[in-house]
């Protein structure tokens, strides 16, 4: 069966290869005898649908070009498919190798392991080994989330998603309508940047606040997607972590390892109580609000009243 399927994506593609102008699915039909041996015009349309797809996951690029009368062909021009002589020294082949490393879970690794094979026929060196080790650290990025797949697709294809997200003020999860911008893996953490529909504003969502499952919401964005998308600067200011101030805070002891890191100044007070100074910036009262009992805002006023306000949002649910 799988010789059988390679023979027919090879007829397709030399078919297609090698016509000058757009071929109709009836003359795919008639010229490939597989497709000749289809016991039904739907069983041909799914097949040639899927060889379709799946060649085009090979990297063919196929065009699909409408004639005057309606008829819809299909070509893949030479000039489309023809790659630049690839040429690669022993440190970008290490980079490659490294890369495909990093991504040793999910469905990643297969396609980064398939990417590594295309470029050794396309000239990569046969004395360089991008599997290599390079160093006594294994590169390697967490992915653990459910919604980091669909979302990456998402972000490739351009296609809106919905998915319920819980904030850290909030009790339960409300539903968000997003166009996807880019992923980003920021201190452990996976974080999606794109355009809130709802809020009409650029948003940042922590993966691991999504819960169930995301699903796709029809097709084109209403917003354009920036050049450049921040994730970790927007990520970092919110987290206080562009900030030109200090706050005060009382934290309880052997809790808070995270602010603890974070401060630069820690005063023990005694009787299970710490007094940090950290840096304070937009975003510090959400952070501080996950830390629940053990912390207490002293200072600035304005912080201290931000962080009640999303706690009493957190108590009436």
């Amino acid at each position: 069966m799988a010789i059988a399927k390679a023979e027919r994506l090879m007829n397709l593609a030399l078919c297609l290869l090698g016509t000058r102008r757009p071929l109709s699915k009836r003359e795919l039909r008639e010229s490939i005898e597989a497709y000749l041996e289809a016991g039904s015009d739907d069983s041909f349309n799914r097949m040639f649908e899927r060889d379709k797809d799946d060649l085009r996951e090979l990297g063919l690029v196929i065009e699909t070009v409408e004639n005057l009368d309606g008829e819809v062909g299909y070509l893949a021009r030479r000039d489309s498919n023809r790659l630049p002589p690839v040429t690669l020294d022993a440190e970008e082949a290490a980079a490659l190798g490294l890369a495909a490393k990093v991504w040793q879970q999910a469905r990643l690794a297969g396609a980064a392991s398939g990417a590594l094979q295309k470029l050794r026929a396309a000239g990569l060196p046969e004395d360089v080994d991008p599997y290599e080790a390079h160093g006594a650290l294994e590169p390697r990025i967490p992915v653990h989330e459910a919604a980091f797949e669909p979302l990456m697709l998402a972000c490739r294809d351009r296609r809106p998603v919905v998915f319920d997200y819980r904030k850290a003020t909030a009790a339960h999860p409300e539903p968000r309508h997003v166009e996807p911008w880019a992923l980003e893996c920021w201190r452990g953490h996976w974080y999606l940047a794109g355009w809130d529909r709802d809020r009409g504003a650029e948003r940042v969502f922590r993966l691991s606040r999504i819960t169930g499952k995301v699903r796709s919401r029809g097709t084109g964005f209403t917003a354009p997607v920036p050049d450049v998308v921040t994730v970790r600067e927007t990520v970092a200011s919110w987290a206080g972590e562009v900030a030109d101030r200090s706050a005060l805070i009382r934290l309880r002891s052997g809790a808070g390892y995270p602010l603890r890191a974070k401060a630069t100044v820690v005063r023990e007070l005694g009787d299970g109580w710490d007094e940090l100074e950290i840096p304070y910036g937009h975003g510090l009262d959400a952070w501080l609000v996950e830390f629940a009992a053990d912390v207490m805002v002293l200072e600035p006023a304005e912080l201290r009243a931000d962080v009640v306000d999303r706690l009493r949002a957190v108590a009436k649910g």
